[in-house]
């Protein structure tokens, strides 16, 4: 089988088929046995093809996650994504990939209601997508729709604790936890999402031994984003982590700086435009 990965040798995106061994649903999901995950799954975002291609070989599953809303648009939170927005994106990270498994985000509104409204965006995203997965978030209150969408063939991956959907609700971007009431609460949420089939849960800005607590109780792997490094996997927004912009989240790390690169790199551009040195004589025609 083959898919297309951009051809980054030419100026433009060029279509170039390339063997294709993605990895699957079941695999991700059999990385826990009896309670353990002897090698951690590795997750990132993506939004676009070219970001795609540089992290696939990397990553184990690359999420299509609506913190695009932030990322890419600008907006304020994630409540204005649309599934035309996931849709676009997905696409264009599916193209860029061809080994880590495409999951992504249902955005807010498009699956609360009913199990048949998640199941029409569920399908809607991933035909036009050929992404793989879907993630939503929610607990108990949601695991009807994992179980309804999980045996109509559509895998999906949970996501409990700080789940930035329901900001409005929550107050703020707060780590959750903190009180008895509401470290059962998650932990019963993550539960719930379990048994009704989710092949994953993502364990979202938790104190650590609720994530500890909740990995332990499930089956499913545990994927940690501001939780603990004994998760099943980790995920980071990419953008934050490569150091994109001055202000994340206390546990983000940052393993690059190129929002200075960029600065710096526009910066000489911008002086050698106005000192006419660029373009130079490398970088015109000339007649033959």
């Amino acid at each position: 089988m083959s898919t297309y990965q951009l051809d980054t040798g030419t100026s433009r995106a060029n279509p170039m088929p390339q063997p294709m061994r993605r990895l699957t649903i079941p695999a991700i999901r059999q990385r826990k046995v009896d309670g353990a995950t002897e090698q951690p799954i590795v997750v990132l975002t993506a939004y676009t093809a070219r970001q795609a291609q540089l992290l696939d070989e990397h990553c184990d599953m690359l999420l299509v996650g609506d913190s695009l809303a932030q990322v890419i648009y600008g907006l304020p939170s994630t409540i204005p994504v649309t599934l035309e927005m996931m849709a676009a994106h997905a696409a264009a990270v599916v193209r860029g990939s061809y080994h880590a498994v495409v999951a992504v985000d249902l955005p807010f509104g498009c699956y609360e209601a009913s199990p048949e409204q998640a199941f029409a965006s569920a399908a809607r995203l991933l035909k036009e997508s050929g992404a793989a997965a879907v993630k939503l978030e929610g607990g108990a209150a949601m695991a009807p729709t994992v179980a309804f969408l999980s045996q109509r063939g559509i895998p999906v991956m949970g996501h409990v604790g700080l789940t930035p959907q329901a900001v409005n609700v929550l107050g703020g971007y707060g780590a959750r936890g903190r009180s008895e009431a509401e470290a059962a609460k998650i932990v019963g949420d993550a539960r719930a999402l379990d048994e009704a089939g989710a092949f994953a849960v993502v364990v979202e800005g938790v104190v650590e031994p609720i994530a500890v607590a909740v990995t332990e109780a499930l089956a499913c792997p545990t994927i940690g984003i501001g939780a603990s490094a004994r998760c099943d996997g980790q995920v980071l927004v990419t953008d934050d982590m490569l150091g994109m912009f001055e202000r994340v989240p206390r546990f983000v790390k940052r393993y690059a700086d190129l929002a200075t690169s960029v600065s710096e790199a526009a910066a000489r551009y911008a002086d050698e435009v106005r000192n006419r040195s660029f373009p130079g004589e490398d970088s015109v025609y000339r007649p033959t």
